[in-house]
This record gives C-alpha cells, sequence and structure tokens, in this order.
C-alpha cells in the first residue's frame, strides 16, 4: 500500500509559476514509478509527467514539455512538479498516482500515461491559472 498527498496548487496568472509536490508513505517507494496526470471537468484524464523509479528516466506530454519538469527526492519519498510559463489551458486537477514498476525504462516510455497502469492516487491539486 502506498499513500499519497499533494501539495502546492493553487491560482496563478497566465506565465506564472506553480511547484506541486507529492509525499508518498507506505511501500517501497523505490519500488514504483511515479506520474502526474491532470484531468479538466468534462475530460479525460491525461498523463502530464512520469518519473521512472528511484528517480530515473523522466517523460513529458507534448503540451507541457519545456515548461513542466519532474523530478523526485528519495530520501523525503516526494515527487515534484515544477511548472512553468503557465497558460489557461493547463487549468486542472492535478493528481499524483504510483504504479508498482517491473517494466524496463523503455517499455515504461511507452505506457507513462496511461492512468489505467497505476496502482495508487492521490486526491488531487487544483491548479487555477488566469488570462
Amino acid at each position: 500500500q502506498v499513500q499519497l498527498v499533494e501539495s502546492g496548487g493553487g491560482s496563478v496568472q497566465a506565465g506564472g509559476s506553480l511547484s506541486l509536490s507529492c509525499a508518498a508513505s507506505g511501500s517501497t517507494y523505490s519500488s514504483y514509478c511515479m506520474g502526474w496526470f491532470r484531468q479538466a471537468p468534462g475530460k479525460e484524464r491525461e498523463g502530464v509527467a512520469g518519473i521512472y523509479r528511484g528517480g530515473g528516466s523522466t517523460y513529458y506530454a507534448d503540451a507541457v514539455k519545456g515548461r513542466f519538469t519532474i523530478s523526485q527526492d528519495n530520501a523525503k519519498n516526494t515527487v515534484y512538479l515544477q511548472m512553468t510559463s503557465l497558460k489557461p489551458a493547463d487549468a486542472s486537477m492535478y493528481y499524483c498516482a504510483a504504479y508498482r514498476c517491473s517494466i524496463s525504462p523503455d517499455t515504461y516510455e511507452d505506457i507513462w500515461y496511461f492512468f489505467t497502469w497505476y496502482d495508487y492516487w492521490g486526491q488531487g491539486t487544483q491548479v487555477t491559472v488566469s488570462s
């Protein structure tokens, strides 16, 4: 079992920055690949960024590449999502997710954005971006 708690959401003007955190507790954190997803009202949940277990390779959705950065602090069992140059289209509920990851980085690269792979989810944190 893994418990995930997100924090750091809020309201920001377009062009601004926010940093989200996801603190994990419970099972062996280093065994999990971690993902950030978002879901706006009436839309499907979409993958934003993923990081291979142990803080290895990182992956991003095209919509956020170059603006968002996912990172991980293994000592703190925390994964971060640094968001810059925010756009109104980035406004959404953001979720952290953990996938018990026994696959290679190459395989994870192919599946990280499919929310169905993930075993545990946080409660979400709201990001609002005004134009």
